[in-house]
């Protein structure tokens, strides 16, 4: 389960409107209670994709990432999961994603259909990594 306030919804559609028709990406910060995600803060990260898989991949480099954690470290957070959009495409993770997925992490994915965010949904994968499962989204305050 992770839980995601309205703000928190917001954001992640809008960036994903924004940068339509191109994945979007962005990194989700919090804490881990009894098994729950709390996400707290979304780190927009520019998809660094070249121009012509942009479209259907995105990708978060390994400095985003390491800056990601150190900030998270100093606001007493963690790495939750990551958040990307689907254009025009169903919001459930594909074999791309499948074979590039970490277990434990959240995998927040958005359907943008037209340039408007449409259904957002949360993947957990498998800690043998064979699929993923579909994960409760709790909306918070």
């Amino acid at each position: 389960m992770i839980i995601l306030n309205d703000s928190l919804i917001e954001q992640i559609n809008s960036h994903a409107q924004a940068d339509y028709p191109h994945e979007c990406c962005g990194i989700i910060l919090g804490e881990l209670k009894n098994s729950i995600k709390a996400a707290h803060e979304l780190l927009n990260i520019s998809n660094a994709r070249d121009e012509a898989n942009r479209h259907n991949r995105f990708l978060i480099t390994d400095e985003e990432f390491a800056k990601a954690a150190l900030y998270a470290a100093k606001k007493g957070y963690e790495i939750l999961g990551f958040y990307h959009s689907h254009p025009d495409h169903p919001s459930a993770p594909s074999k791309y994603d499948l074979d590039h997925a970490w277990p434990f992490y959240s995998y927040i994915i958005v359907s943008v259909e037209k340039g408007k965010a449409k259904l957002l949904t949360a993947w957990e994968l498998e800690n043998d990594r064979t699929k993923f499962n579909q994960e409760t989204i709790i909306k918070g305050e």
